[in-house]
């Protein structure tokens, strides 16, 4: 059933329960507020939203979110007592909280520039947003309100630490003033999510698109990390998704597809470095990866493209690399990885290019740039970037106490002596290894060699081929290769695929 209101002389249809405020809201009327959430019962704490509303012949001021649309309905949202009502309740709500952004933003708007009472320099407004949705969403109820009147606060029950809360975050996550303080509600010890996309260098939510390109570019919903799938609560992404795209009762399924042949493009992984405890990787808080380094200048990264280290967030201007780390090594993967040394150069570069006079010092054993134009692009960096290159191997880091700098211990091999050098920040580029494990091989029947990677029955003669007849491969799953090469693998094996079908084979 629909109903039908005026709202500031504009005529607006509505489905019958819907509130005065949501109905503004659909006729792109602005009311304020400040404790209103579409996931939550409206509350009316802020007195923000009131309206002159008159129906039955009679006029009254009420909450438009608590208000319900009526037929027949006249709406004043702006008259001169609504005007002078919110500026009113925003110098009272701007004398208990004066440095909350948002309540200045609409101080502003509504023309308050002064303030006439006593400030109280609060953080909390008291809008009960973050009460409700632990309550109502999660319900949990670890914090509510306490104590009546001007003593008015958000604690825990009895005001002691919550030994039921469970540091999901709804609270900080509702609250518009960043009034939550997590420690001060409960002992418990959030267990944030690792962001896979930025390398566990900042949190992600349960519901995430997974990275920036991804296609379809759709959210998705983490189980193992969901409050509704975890407790049963919560379904706040419902109230959100206008395409009512969400399905609680979706289920994992297992397709079976009758093909005529497999183009085997898994890509590369990470070696764990964590054993190779000479470099103080996981204990030294400024030896970071090359791939985490990546991540730090990204303007998609956590630090929005801007290079701090991580002990203090400063950001570094003598910068150390180490290659090989993992690669070329019996103890861990004997073969050469391929692309560190173009990779750790790049890095080096950007560095320069984020910050200008920035030094970075490439440690490595040999200089594997073999592509077209690589040792010319070596050349500028040392020109232009401002990049040294060192041939030896470092032994081993450990950190100025005073800074928490590296300090890195090599051997020149050119001289033979050993040397220390002190950077803020070391960069370790990680041996790469073949992202394809035992038992999808022996799914697919076909044969790897001892370093993990696809075994080509002829390198020569069938470089993209598999043991297997009709399974093909492209990329570092194959062997060790740059981007280009394994685009160029690609044709080739998209190629071979035609072959293989047109064949009948």
């Amino acid at each position: 059933m629909m109903v039908t209101l005026v709202i500031d002389g504009q005529e607006v249809q509505v489905e019958d329960g819907t509130t005065v405020l949501e109905a503004a809201r659909k006729a792109d009327i602005e009311i304020p507020t400040l404790c209103y959430h579409e996931a939550l019962t409206p509350y009316g704490a802020c007195r923000l939203c009131v309206v002159e509303i008159t129906s039955g012949g009679r006029t009254v001021t009420q909450a438009s979110c608590l208000r319900k649309a009526e037929e027949g309905m006249e709406v004043q949202t702006n008259s001169e007592r609504i005007i002078r009502g919110r500026k009113l309740m925003i110098e009272l709500l701007l004398a208990r909280c004066p440095n909350s952004n948002e309540i200045q933003q609409l101080a502003e708007r509504l023309g308050v520039k002064e303030i006439r009472l006593k400030k109280k320099n609060e953080d909390c407004t008291l809008c009960g947003l973050c009460v409700r949705v632990c309550h109502e969403r999660m319900g949990v109820g670890a914090i509510s309100f306490v104590k009546r009147g001007s003593m008015r606060e958000v604690k825990p029950p009895f005001e002691t630490y919550s030994e039921v809360c469970r540091t999901c975050g709804a609270c900080i996550t509702v609250c518009p003033n960043d009034a939550i303080k997590i420690e001060e509600v409960t002992r418990n010890k959030p267990i944030p999510i690792p962001s896979e996309f930025n390398i566990g260098l900042e949190p992600r939510h349960p519901v995430y698109i997974a990275f920036p390109q991804a296609i379809p570019k759709v959210p998705v919903i983490d189980a193992d990390s969901c409050a509704h799938f975890i407790e049963g609560e919560c379904r706040a992404c419902e109230e959100f998704c206008g395409p009512e795209a969400i399905n609680y009762d979706m289920k994992e399924e297992h397709l079976d597809l009758k093909v005529g042949a497999i183009i085997l493009a898994t890509g590369l992984g990470f070696y764990d470095i964590s054993g190779i405890t000479e470099y103080g990787y996981g204990r030294i808080e400024n030896v970071v990866t090359a791939i985490e380094y990546e991540r730090l200048t990204a303007a998609s990264g956590p630090t929005m493209g801007e290079l701090k280290r991580p002990s203090d967030g400063r950001i570094p201007e003598n910068i150390a690399f180490i290659q090989c780390v993992g690669s070329r090594d019996l103890r861990n993967k004997a073969y050469c990885s391929s692309v560190c040394c173009m990779h750790a150069t790049k890095e080096a570069m950007l560095a320069f290019e984020h910050h200008p006079g920035t030094k970075s010092t490439i440690f490595y054993m040999d200089m594997r740039a073999v592509g077209k134009r690589f040792q010319e692009y070596i050349a500028r960096a040392k020109r232009e970037y401002n990049v040294t290159y060192v041939r030896g191997r470092p032994g081993r880091i450990e950190v100025n106490p005073e800074n928490d700098n590296p300090i890195v211990w090599y051997e020149e091999t050119i001289s033979g002596e050993v040397k220390s050098f002190e950077a803020e920040l070391v960069v370790l580029a990680q041996a790469m290894v073949p992202q394809i494990n035992k038992e999808l091989a022996e799914t697919l029947g076909i044969e790897l060699d001892e370093d993990g990677f696809v075994k080509a029955p002829n390198k020569l003669l069938q470089p993209l081929d598999t043991t297997r007849p009709g399974i093909f491969t492209c990329g570092y799953v194959h062997s060790p290769r740059d981007i280009p090469d394994s685009v160029t693998q690609a044709s080739g094996a998209a190629g071979r695929t035609a072959e293989a079908i047109a064949g009948g084979k």
